[in-house]
């Protein structure tokens, strides 16, 4: 049990929920590029500040996706998963005390959703493909020891381009606690298993092939 890195965790995925939904209440949705900046900035700069203690995960796909990779036990996994959860729902509730209600309302409490013409399918795939990007980026920029030490850039880079790419397919999430706080704290609850199972798929498949088939012979990627 890691209790710092379980408080780091916490933090780090609290600032991506708390900047997710402050910058989307503050434009009314309606500022894409406001709204991939904010939290494509605050993941590039919570990433660094926790990648020393955590590894800076901040996102139970990636966490699960390291799983899978044998770059973190059960136990820690689990923790950690709980901990990036937590972060999300406290943001979401401490969101609702710092902006007006009606603000949150007319945004939906900023929770990811499916866009006008959007079927099921057409979503779980592009969460799919967007956290598939984010977690190969992540190994690539930030896990691979191999890779220039800054991560959290090429991270939160990401991060934005895949918002700017998919917001109006999904809303792009690419992490369930970033979807699930806000859906709990008043969002809806009702698609929230395409929220897990897309990017945990995305996740999966972006770290096994990245650490199977691009890894370094010689496990320097470990």
């Amino acid at each position: 049990m890691n209790i710092k890195a379980y408080i780091a965790e916490f933090i780090g995925t609290f600032g991506l929920i708390f900047a997710a939904l402050g910058a989307i209440a503050g434009t009314n949705g309606g500022d894409l590029v406001a709204i991939a900046l904010a939290q494509g900035l605050i993941i590039a700069v919570m990433v660094s500040a926790t990648g020393a203690i955590s590894g800076g995960h901040l996102n139970p796909a990636v966490t699960i996706g390291a799983l899978t990779a044998g770059k973190i036990d059960i136990g820690n996994a689990i923790g950690y998963i709980v901990a990036q959860c937590l972060g999300g729902i406290v943001a979401a509730a401490l969101a609702k005390v710092c902006i007006p209600a009606d603000t949150l309302d007319a945004v939906a409490m900023g929770t990811p959703a499916l866009g006008e013409g959007i079927s099921i399918g057409m979503g779980l795939l592009t969460e799919i493909i967007l956290t598939f990007f984010l977690v190969f980026v992540i190994f690539g920029t930030a896990i691979d020891k191999r890779a220039p030490q800054v991560g959290g850039l090429f991270i939160g880079l990401t991060v934005a381009a895949g918002i700017l790419i998919g917001a109006s397919i999904t809303g792009a999430a690419m992490n369930p606690a970033r979807h699930l706080g806000p859906a709990l704290l008043g969002g809806g609850m009702g698609m929230t298993w395409l929220y897990w199972v897309g990017p945990i798929i995305g996740g999966i498949l972006a770290t096994q092939i990245y650490h199977r088939v691009l890894g370094a012979d010689d496990g320097s990627e470990e």
